[in-house]
């Protein structure tokens, strides 16, 4: 256990003295009789505290109330006694005024250049960063001083105004995305904040991810252990410094037991390898307490196996963006959400700063919810308000905002898979009024949003990207876990591009797409998660379907023909910028049939073929040169035919790119 961990549990535990705090309250009419190892657990816990943390003045009070306690447990105490000192050490606790916080933030701004910023634009964080630097100095200062300075400081920051434009930066997508130091990212059912003029991206590690990234070769779908909050830092978006585990299994919980649903539930708890379940989270910056917290699904391990009082939204706070986090307290219901816990969940942050949990209820995930978090404390979730309804069923709920309208995503109900992606767009400016029905995002239903399942927005300058979860780990939905794609305007709303490569200007929020983009969807045939006749993103005649496994580590390949005689073809058509294009794919055949090639064609007289109809040993690679494509569209097809029955042609790994 970290010092800072040990800290914030024994203030999390000194709670129960003070039920004006939500967190952890219990009544006081049990403290004599469930003190006989609190105490031992509060002291223990403040036993890692360190002045550094805190203002000199609050330290001085605490240190001595902390020595009383440690002489009263060399004895024997009495129960009374016991809860005396379990009291005023709490107090004690309480009164500690932490300044980490504003001290890693001092910190870090004072690394930012005069010269970088238009002088309007510094001179308030100047002015912040002075004031942050008195407040430090001042043995005395207050909790509401440290906060109002933490306030001021991100306030300033993020009202930085670089004299550059900017450039834009590289986003590739079907890949394992590596941090700043070569290591891979681990950060699924996440989310982007900015805080100050800093994004960090916060996510879950889980074991199934660590293997998939050594082998891509199979699914890991009992594998979902959780290992970490994992949380990240970048200036552009595409750059990503690993800051922190900010919460691990290890991290230790102190839940009273006044919050169990039945006898035992949540607070038998030690840590959160006490969970089966982490996932789909976010977080919120609450400027009253200077605090920020994470809201997180957490189902408890210790629960009956049925797990229905299991369910939970559970908090943690630090007191910086990447603090080691800790136990503030559990929401084991939302009002108005007719099951405990929540189906699918993130956190969405309003242009007033003000924070909103989206989620599906937990059973049958058939409704969509928005919930205010506490302005107090971000502590609780208030009272939600259904906004859409699908019997069947949606998942992957998150929020964005554009043109002073609310839309709210999801994907289809079946399993951390790949899914064409659903919205429903609030008919005023109210985020809790009226929504229309439902209807798919343009776009995303020709490879299932660039396979994947919808997991965040991020909102770049009136540009919105997309972040899906391909959760490869689990599901085996091709490589890499993260594919962020941009969304424009169209005539009749926005529009979803799948693109493998594309540029951000993260200053500006511009975008392009990138020259190694690929300009065939679906090209793996990894969209559709179970075997099927109609491929998605591909129109097909014959006899047509996908079968597994793939060439090389992929889940699954497209095959023409079959036991009876078959003429059949497999095509698409995109549009794509005028260019010279090499083509590449993975085909697989016993040879031997009428004929078995693949047809690209473009503009007037482009017409290119490569015959496929040699036999191969396993999969071969194949490739197309110099196709000249001059029309702004272009059109793929696979071609097989068979007269007389039980010959096959595979085809797989499908790359169109311009060629340099």
């Amino acid at each position: 256990m970290t010092l800072r961990a040990l800290l914030t549990v024994a203030l999390a535990a000194s709670m129960v003295a003070f039920p004006a705090s939500h967190a952890t309250a219990a009544p006081r009419t049990q403290a004599v009789q469930t003190t006989a190892d609190e105490l031992d657990k509060l002291y223990g816990s403040l036993a890692g505290a360190v002045a550094a943390d805190y203002t000199a003045g609050s330290w001085h009070t605490f240190e001595p109330v902390r020595r009383r306690a440690a002489d009263l447990l060399t004895g024997s105490p009495t129960p009374e006694q016991r809860e005396a000192a379990r009291t005023e050490l709490a107090a004690a606790a309480d009164s500690l005024v932490m300044t980490r916080g504003l001290r890693e933030l001092v910190t870090t701004y004072r690394t930012r250049k005069r010269a970088d910023y238009t002088r309007k634009s510094w001179t308030p964080l100047f002015r912040a960063l002075a004031a942050a630097e008195s407040v430090l100095a001042d043995d005395q200062a207050t909790r509401a001083t440290v906060v109002q300075a933490k306030n001021a400081l991100q306030n300033a920051a993020a009202g930085l105004v670089p004299l550059s434009d900017g450039r834009f930066a590289d986003i590739r997508n079907d890949t394992f995305w590596h941090d700043t130091q070569g290591n891979p990212i681990y950060s699924q059912g996440g989310g982007i904040f900015r805080f100050g003029d800093t994004y960090y991206w916060y996510g879950v590690r889980y074991v199934g991810a660590e293997l998939y990234y050594k082998s891509p070769t199979k699914a890991y779908d009992r594998d979902a252990t959780f290992v970490a909050i994992t949380s990240y830092s970048s200036k552009d978006l595409v750059h990503w410094t690993f800051e922190n585990n900010i919460a691990t299994a290890q991290t230790p919980v102190w839940i009273p037991p006044s919050k169990d649903v039945a006898p035992g539930t949540f607070s038998r708890m030690t840590n959160l390898a006490d969970t089966s379940w982490m996932g789909r989270m976010g977080v919120a910056y609450n400027e009253n307490t200077g605090k920020y917290t994470v809201l997180i699904q957490m189902k408890n391990a210790l629960d009956d196996q049925s797990g229905n009082t299991a369910q939970s939204v559970l908090f943690l706070q630090g007191d910086s963006p990447t603090d080691d986090f800790t136990y503030a307290n559990i929401q084991p219901q939302i009002q108005n959400s007719p099951t405990s816990g929540t189906g699918d969940q993130t956190v969405f942050t309003d242009d007033d700063g003000s924070d909103y949990l989206i989620f599906s209820n937990r059973a049958g995930r058939t409704g969509s919810y928005v919930a205010k978090i506490s302005d107090a404390d971000s502590l609780s979730v208030e009272p939600a308000k259904l906004i859409g309804y699908v019997p069947a069923g949606r998942e992957g709920n998150a929020m964005f905002k554009h043109d002073g309208h609310y839309y709210v995503a999801t994907s289809a109900l079946h399993g951390w898979n790949t899914s064409p992606t659903y919205l429903i767009k609030s008919k005023t400016g109210d985020i809790m009024g009226d929504y229309t029905p439902e209807y798919v995002l343009p776009g995303t239903e020709r490879d299932y949003s660039h396979v994947t399942q919808s997991g965040f927005f991020v909102n770049v300058k009136g540009t919105v990207i997309y972040a899906g979860d391909r959760w490869a780990d689990f599901a085996w939905n091709g490589i890499g876990y993260n594919q962020w794609l941009p969304l424009s305007e169209a005539e009749d709303g926005l529009l979803f591009h799948s693109l493998s490569h594309w540029r951000l200007n993260a200053e500006t929020g511009k975008w392009r797409p990138g020259t190694d983009n690929n300009h065939i969807l679906n090209p793996e045939f990894a969209a559709d998660r179970v075997i099927v006749k109609q491929l998605t993103g591909w129109t097909g005649t014959g006899t047509i379907t996908n079968t597994s496994p793939g060439a090389g580590s992929t889940r699954f390949a497209a095959t023409l023909g079959g036991t009876e005689p078959a003429t059949s073809s497999l095509s698409q058509e995109n549009a794509l910028p005028r260019g010279t294009y090499r083509l590449t794919l993975q085909a697989k055949t016993a040879g031997g049939l009428d004929h078995a090639r693949v047809r690209v064609t473009g503009g007037r007289h482009e017409n290119y073929v490569l015959d496929l109809n040699q036999p191969t040993e396993g999969w071969q690679p194949r490739e197309l040169r110099h196709l000249r494509l001059t029309g702004g569209q272009m059109r793929i097809s696979v071609e097989a035919a068979d007269s007389t029955g039980g010959r096959t042609l595979s085809v797989d790994a499908f790359t169109l790119v311009r060629e340099r």
